[in-house]
């Protein structure tokens, strides 16, 4: 414990140094810090001192008013109970009754400011995001360094003579000063987005996409011509589009003119490019050749190498992603039927679905009739039976299915196993 904490609680940047991301006061506890680097942060307790609700009432007032007065620094939320403001390079979050039930005051700083040259990334995908990415989308758990990524493309951009912008609420990209950061207009990103088209930028970073007004202006401005790059929180690459296909967000056969890279990051490194193009095919493991069958089919491939991950089509009047790992949806004979049985707690490749009325689990004639356990990230939600079909389906209204909704919204990545 450090007893540097132990006087009158003042300002902020005391708890700070160069390893802590974000401080944490919450009223009757100690104060917190997360410390070390992406992908490793530990949560430490800087004192053994409890804090009260009128040291943070005091502080919380001394952030809002300097935050007032100080031109380099906003309040970009303020409502009963819960604030948000840019303090110069904090971004501090207040809340207070009725909002929560103990006074809290939570600041994140970013500890790291990279350039694209700092990720060592392949000359194909340095040309690629140069020259031919324009709808890309950078995803990854929260922490993983994703919006850090997001600022080294954007001053990659700026660097080739293109005009940039920021979307963010609230603004806390670490760019250089030629690059101008908006904000929700009005409390709307749609009309910030009107606004934007009107200035011409050649990229706009969007940071971050979560609702469903934040993917419609996303798509509304790529659809305009101009380049753009998305954060949003996802486990895999896989689920950050299928979260762009969510309620209808973006149409299946607009998805590739709207997203064709997706960079997924994990412990502040680039771990997996995935590019989209559209075909009109066949899916693969429908079998047959009836041309009848024939639809528009987006791929997902492995970036690097140009292996088929994942195909996205239209079902039944569902849209579907379905996995195409390693010829998975080719394993079984002629006739379609399984060569053999999964091995208790193997892992087996799905993708889901759902309408207003059901979910649907997809995962392959190879594993039909088996019993297999759903996952959101490490907590297990229910175990289900696989259709001679290849899928599952399970009634939205049901605990299960609200479960995996609920899951899927959320962020989590969602996988399944042979049930024991």
């Amino acid at each position: 414990m450090n007893d540097d904490y132990d006087d009158e609680i003042l300002t902020l940047e005391a708890f700070f140094d160069e390893k802590t991301m974000s401080v944490h006061l919450v009223e009757r506890n100690p104060p917190r810090a997360k410390r070390g680097e992406p992908g490793n942060w530990e949560l430490v307790e800087l004192s053994d001192r409890i804090l009260t609700y009128e040291e943070l009432d005091i502080l919380a007032e001394a952030i809002l008013e300097t935050a007032k007065y100080d031109n380099d620094s906003f309040i970009e939320i303020e409502e009963e109970g819960a604030a948000v403001v840019q303090l110069r390079n904090l971004r501090i979050a207040i809340a207070r009754r009725p909002f929560a039930d103990k006074m809290e005051i939570s600041a994140i700083r970013p500890i790291v400011k990279l350039n694209l040259d700092d990720y060592e990334l392949s000359t194909k995908l340095m040309n690629r995001l140069e020259s031919r990415a324009e709808g890309i989308l950078v995803s990854g758990s929260p922490g993983s360094g994703k919006s850090t990524f997001a600022a080294a493309l954007a001053e990659f951009y700026s660097s080739k003579g293109n005009v940039v912008k920021t979307l963010e609420q609230p603004r806390d990209l670490q760019v250089e000063e030629s690059i101008v950061q908006y904000s929700p207009l009005d409390g709307s990103m749609e009309k910030a987005a009107d606004i934007l088209l009107l200035v011409r930028p050649d990229f706009v970073i969007y940071d971050e996409l979560r609702k469903n007004s934040d993917f419609r202006a996303y798509a509304d401005l790529r659809s305009a011509g101009v380049g753009m790059v998305g954060v949003v929180h996802a486990g895999s690459a896989i689920d950050s589009l299928q979260r762009l296909l969510l309620g209808g967000r973006v149409e299946l056969g607009q998805v590739p003119s709207t997203v064709d890279t997706v960079v997924h990051i994990e412990d502040g490194r680039v771990a997996k490019v995935s590019a989209l193009s559209l075909k009109v095919k066949l899916p693969t493991g429908m079998g047959g050749t009836q041309r009848d069958l024939a639809r528009p089919v987006v791929e997902v491939r492995e970036f690097e190498h140009g292996v088929l991950e994942y195909e996205m089509f239209t079902f039944g009047g569902e849209k579907v992603v379905l996995p195409v790992r390693g010829g998975m949806a080719s394993e079984g004979g002629r006739d379609g039927r399984p060569r053999g049985r999964g091995v208790p707690g193997e892992s087996v490749p799905i993708s889901i679905s759902y309408n207003k009325k059901k979910v649907t689990i997809y995962s392959g004639g190879k594993y039909a009739k088996q019993r297999i356990e759903i996952f959101a990230g490490d907590i297990y939600l229910f175990t289900t039976v696989v259709g001679r079909n290849g899928e599952s389906a399970i009634r939205i209204k049901t605990r299960q299915g609200s479960m995996l909704v609920d899951a899927m919204e959320e962020g989590a990545k969602v996988t399944a196993k042979i049930a024991q």
